[in-house]
């Protein structure tokens, strides 16, 4: 996903900033992270109190096998539900959500 349609798609929240990690991208606004781009997949930041809405959309929490252990390990970060890609407004309420959990999370 290129930066200039990961900008597009968060117009409705506003400008985000996006810096290259973990060999994908972080995205972020107004200095909290509220998505990322991994394998050219975007999720969004969720936390306790947004996931049961990611759940309930359908989304997927993103999880891997840990290296070190083989264990599950599951990270704060849900795909978008597919409606969103094609309804800007859709998908402004969604990076909101993201934005508060971020928030929430205090980074």
């Amino acid at each position: 996903m290129d930066n200039e349609r990961i900008a597009e798609l968060f117009e409705g929240l506003g400008p985000v900033s996006i810096r290259t990690m973990f060999g994908g991208k972080g995205i972020y606004f107004d200095g909290v992270i509220v998505a990322i781009v991994l394998r050219g997949e975007l999720m969004l930041k969720a936390d306790a109190e947004s996931a049961p809405e990611f759940e309930a959309a359908g989304c997927r929490k993103w999880t891997y096998n840990g290296s070190r252990h083989g264990k599950l390990v599951s990270m704060p970060y849900w795909s978008v539900p597919d409606s969103a890609f094609d309804d800007p407004d859709e998908m402004a309420i969604w990076a909101r959500r993201a934005y508060e959990a971020g928030l929430r999370a205090g980074k």
